[in-house]
């Protein structure tokens, strides 16, 4: 990795993240499978807690909930790449780190709209 890739990926985990309250199921498109719950959201990433551990820089289609969104759909969807994943505290459960490397412009602003909104 070279100086600009770290300082790239730096200035990614500075994004302003927005937690999610409500139990929110992220569903990965092409399978129909639940992928986890989210954890945050920012910009340019998620963090999802599920029951299994995603492939290490794997590339997902999904579709996510934004709870209390005022857009024209209470869902986006996103493409990701796994970044990250570890055991979380509950031994059949996994943290993982997932940043957005595909998003219409239609479902990118309904997102910055969410994140916007007062937590």
């Amino acid at each position: 990795m070279n100086r600009t890739d770290h300082d790239h990926q730096r200035d990614e985990r500075r994004a302003q993240r927005k937690s999610v309250d409500v139990v929110t199921e992220v569903t990965d498109v092409i399978t129909g499978l639940p992928m986890g719950q989210i954890g945050n959201v920012s910009g340019t990433g998620m963090l999802l807690i599920g029951p299994a551990a995603p492939r290490s820089e794997a590339i997902y289609q999904l579709r996510l909930p934004l709870p209390g969104s005022s857009g024209s759909s209470p869902y986006i969807e996103v493409g990701v790449q796994e970044q990250w994943h570890e055991h979380a505290a509950s031994a059949d459960q996994f943290w993982a780190g997932y940043r957005i490397i595909s998003i219409t412009e239609e479902n990118e602003a309904q997102l910055q709209a969410w994140l916007a909104l007062p937590a």
